[in-house]
């Protein structure tokens, strides 16, 4: 064969088999492919005997289900213990008794470092120096000079000045008629709301008085207490007589069968005599038709100290006080004054407020308070 004619012959052969390999594999290249997830679940389902209709199933399956109008459930408030919040309470003191321990036996140092130390608390000088001769004698006696043991002796001591009283609430009117009384700005009209809040979660039928008329917005504040409490609530126009609000008020809760009135009263300063006057006035009309003053107590502000004591007398000769409820005594370092109020008046305290929430005003505990205080 002509050599000429096998070389085009195996060039023609070549150019022939690319062209072939060429759209080969163009083909395979536009061959549409599976989603491999897709022909996972496909072929599951039809490994499971469960036909083409299933696989497809399984695919248009979405992959998170959504639950709609799901409750939203709120965590309950942390209940309000005296030794989480009299954090400043105790750092006035711990100073001083650790300076106390540190020492080991007491000396003369030790004694005037507890007695700095119950001050700064604002206990007050009288009430601090019974209370430090009482745990002097009682040392000398067991023979105790420890500093600590000693610290112990004044927490017992003061356990005993302040438990033992009855802090209940008295009832015994038809209905019972509660007053609060006090400066401006001590916690007042909140007080009430706090314990309206209380007392109808227990199941009382609690009626308002919006007696502090001169204050233009505190109806209106115990009208939003007595919204949020469900408690119903009785307020006059802004200057209205005190005392008629208040009878108004008793008159109601006796035609509704309440159990008790609060009775909120303006914020009077305790040196203006004429004003202390109209206090009384306030508590003889609570009593002229239905209802019965069980309890008159007095609303003060801890972060005030000392002077939280000079109104618990001013209002004790005008009111004839049954209990002090001290607010904000998780703000302030003169807890103390608990110690002086009782010690000096002889009135418990019956409630302390330890935060702004609802549900932070709690009983007086003795015990844990004095616990709070020094630890």
């Amino acid at each position: 064969m002509d050599p000429v004619l096998l070389v085009v012959i195996i060039v023609g052969l070549l150019l022939v088999g690319g062209a072939g390999a060429f759209f080969l594999r163009s083909g395979r290249d536009h061959v549409p492919t599976l989603d491999p997830t897709t022909t996972d679940a496909a072929d599951k389902a039809i490994d499971a005997n469960a036909g083409p209709e299933a696989a497809v199933a399984v695919e248009t399956e979405p992959s998170v289900s959504v639950e709609e109008d799901e409750p939203i459930v709120e965590a309950a408030p942390e209940p309000a213990t005296f030794r989480g919040r009299l954090g400043k309470a105790r750092s006035a003191m711990s100073g001083y008794l650790a300076s106390v321990v540190g020492r080991g036996d007491a000396n003369a140092e030790t004694w005037e470092e507890l007695e700095e130390a119950l001050v700064r608390a604002d206990v007050g000088v009288g009430p601090t120096m019974e209370i430090l001769e009482a745990v002097r004698a009682r040392a000398d006696a067991d023979k105790v000079t420890d500093g600590r043991a000693i610290i112990d002796l004044v927490k017992a001591e003061l356990k005993d000045r302040l438990g033992g009283r009855d802090i209940s609430l008295a009832e015994g009117g038809d209905p019972s008629v509660w007053l609060f009384v006090g400066v401006n700005g001590v916690g007042k009209t909140t007080t009430i709301g706090k314990i309206a809040t209380r007392e109808v979660a227990e199941g009382r039928n609690i009626v308002l008085a919006a007696g502090d008329t001169f204050r233009a917005a505190a109806a209106e504040q115990l009208t939003m207490w007595a919204d949020r409490s469900g408690a119903s609530v009785i307020r006059g126009g802004e200057g209205a007589d005190p005392s008629s609000v208040i009878f108004d008020a008793v008159e109601h809760a006796a035609a509704n069968d309440a159990d008790v009135v609060l009775a909120d009263t303006a914020g009077r300063l305790h040196t203006k005599t004429n004003l202390m006057n109209e206090l009384s006035k306030v508590r003889r009309v609570a009593e002229k038709g239905a209802g019965t003053v069980t309890e008159t107590l007095l609303v003060i502000d801890a972060t005030t100290g000392q002077n939280g004591l000079i109104q618990a007398r001013e209002f004790t000769q005008a009111a004839d006080l049954t209990g002090v409820v001290l607010t904000k005594l998780d703000g302030s370092a003169k807890g103390g004054i608990v110690v002086a109020v009782q010690a000096e008046l002889g009135i418990p305290v019956k409630l302390v407020g330890l935060g702004e929430g609802a549900h932070d005003l709690i009983e007086f505990d003795a015990d844990e308070f004095v616990d709070a205080l020094f630890e």
